[in-house]
């Protein structure tokens, strides 16, 4: 009889801990972009190709979610807390892939050019419209701070559970591997 597993796999938690340190780069990078224009420009020829980056790793986490489900979640947890839970994730999900599409296009409507590497740009996905961009540039701004509310709500609910509750929540996606407690027995052992 096959275990079920208590911790993501090995390639989701890579993918985890590497897209929360480039999305917590991309927040404070972000905030600094809005606080000071003295490094504008150095901060956003960071900010075009993490936000790309981004976008890439998003797909492929959610290939890679497809083909590994999670987890689940512990006992402890209620009902309303799995719902809340699985919502702040898809609530994520959703903006970690339509803020760079926002972004990306927000870019091309006022025709700047969005340059990856010296020799790699990226084509422009919408129209040249003034209008359009200062409509995306708003909406950027709106979904970043909803995307900096749902990053603080995961992560004060998982300090939550680690260290009041102590259900073991972190234990799914910590970088670490997690033996497993009463799983099945080696075969050797048994009989001997």
């Amino acid at each position: 009889m096959p275990t079920q597993r208590s911790q993501f796999t090995v390639f989701s938690r890579l993918l985890h801990w590497t897209m929360a340190a480039m999305i917590l780069s991309m927040l404070c990078i972000g905030a600094a972009m809005v606080a000071s224009l003295a490094n504008y420009h150095v901060l956003i020829s960071i900010h075009r190709p993490l936000g790309i980056s981004i976008l890439v790793l998003v797909v492929v986490r959610l290939v890679n979610r497809l083909l590994n489900p999670p987890p689940s979640f512990p006992a402890t947890m209620s009902r309303a807390e799995r719902l809340a839970a699985t919502a702040s994730e898809f609530t994520m999900y959703s903006l970690m892939f339509i803020l760079p599409l926002i972004g990306w296009g927000m870019l091309s409507a006022a025709r700047y050019p969005i340059i990856l590497t010296r020799s790699l740009h990226l084509p422009f996905i919408l129209p040249h419209d003034v209008t359009l961009y200062a409509a995306l540039r708003k909406m950027h701004t709106i979904l970043a701070y909803l995307f900096f509310l749902t990053f603080v709500a995961h992560f004060v609910a998982i300090l939550y559970h680690a260290l009041i509750v102590r259900d073991g929540i972190l234990k799914r996606m910590a970088p670490w591997s997690i033996r497993l407690k009463n799983t099945v027995v080696d075969q050797n052992s048994v009989n001997k």
